[in-house]
């Protein structure tokens, strides 16, 4: 058996780990187009058999789960920051507010160049559950933590239609929505297509947010990664390594049965997909981010695979910077008003063009952080956030 890594991984391992969801979701986006699915008609049959392995390969790696490891380490970047505040005697909550408000102005710069797709404003909304439960007992957090993901909202909704077959969720047009942005982003118009994004699709992507479950869903996340960082489950102890061992064979054997059931309510009528199946499917989901993070922190504590990945942790501490400039890279590659790759990127190119950006991203992080502290963006985001303060 290799050596354990002696020193203390908590923050390598956040910082991996963190750029591990991001370059997941990279490589997502990618294969989705950034939300702009037009892809090429002509391939050939071998291309095309290799397209479709290759988008249920990476939708089922990482579809979801990139997602919530990302929420999950927001919630557990609160902790870290408010715990610093009070160790200080000082409440980090109105500050935290305030750069709440700040990731706005990041959230509107991503949805200009993401039609459709950003999260970061979803963040902002349910980045409030943190603010008002930030006082709770562990217990407490936990517990909201697990009402939050068991998706209360979609039961509701299932319930209700077994008492009246009548009751259906809200139409929320996103269906229409989505049209409409499809439309003026195949137009070109470079104007329209990031008024239309800052307007209508953040609109859009919100309101999907609300059918999907997402929003359930990141404030349980939320106070999850809250509730890891106050036990200190990132520290490399034997007793936390015990601990994620469980976590890792917990989820692996709850993962096949939660999705077998998600299969299964899928195959009923469409209010029970959007209602039971959504549940389910997050919860399939869930379990499967659960095995990726433990599968990750565990083999993190071994030196060869820490080396392997020492690359991530690069990528993480610049994530909001990556997270951005990927959308930006995104739509000047593939959408009408840039180079126009759509039509001609199948899922495969697709990908590979998503590594591509990856490794860029990777070598300027890299290059960055040997001049900086932190990322240009976190930069930003860090020094507005403490404005008025002596703290840098």
């Amino acid at each position: 058996m290799e050596q354990l890594i002696k020193k203390n991984p908590r923050i390598e391992v956040v910082d991996a780990l963190r750029g591990f969801a991001v370059m997941a979701i990279i490589l997502v986006h990618n294969l989705e187009h950034f939300i702009f699915p037009v892809y090429p008609t002509d391939s050939p049959t071998w291309l095309n058999i290799l397209d479709q392995g290759v988008l249920s390969g990476i939708f089922a790696l990482f579809a979801g789960k990139a997602y919530a490891i990302f929420a999950l380490l927001f919630g557990f970047t609160f902790y870290i920051q408010s715990n610093n505040q009070k160790k200080q005697g000082k409440d980090f909550g109105y500050r935290f507010l305030w750069r709440l408000v700040l990731l706005v102005g990041f959230a509107t710069l991503n949805a200009a160049f993401f039609p459709a797709g950003d999260v970061l404003l979803l963040f902002v909304v349910v980045g409030l559950v943190l603010f008002f439960t930030r006082n709770w007992s562990d217990k407490a957090i936990l517990i909201a933590a697990v009402i939050f993901l068991l998706q209360p909202v979609e039961w509701y909704h299932y319930i209700a239609n077994l008492i009246n077959p009548a009751h259906q969720l809200p139409d929320l047009k996103v269906g229409e929505m989505y049209a409409e942005v499809a439309d003026y982003t195949k137009a070109g118009n470079f104007w329209n297509f990031i008024w239309g994004n800052v307007t209508l699709g953040q609109k859009a992507s919100l309101l999907w947010a609300v059918n999907a479950g997402r929003f359930f869903q990141t404030a349980g996340l939320f106070l999850l990664g809250c509730y890891i960082g106050r036990k200190q489950l990132f520290i490399a102890t034997e007793k936390n390594l015990r601990f994620w061992i469980k976590v890792l064979i917990i989820s692996a054997i709850s993962f096949a049965p939660l999705y077998a059931l998600k299969e299964l309510v899928m195959k009923n009528d469409t209010i029970i997909q959007q209602t039971a199946g959504t549940a389910f499917d997050m919860w399939q989901k869930l379990a499967f981010t659960l095995v990726l993070m433990a599968s990750f922190i565990l083999l993190y504590q071994r030196e060869k695979f820490s080396k392997a990945v020492s690359n991530l942790r690069f990528y993480g501490k610049m994530s909001l910077t990556n997270y951005i400039t990927q959308s930006i890279i995104g739509a000047i590659i593939y959408f009408p008003f840039g180079l126009y790759l759509a039509p001609y990127c199948g899922y495969t190119i697709s990908l590979l063009i998503g590594f591509f950006v990856f490794l860029l991203q990777v070598k300027f992080c890299k290059w960055w952080l040997a001049k900086h502290k932190q990322g240009p963006l976190e930069y930003i985001w860090h020094r507005w956030t403490w404005v008025g303060t002596e703290k840098k």
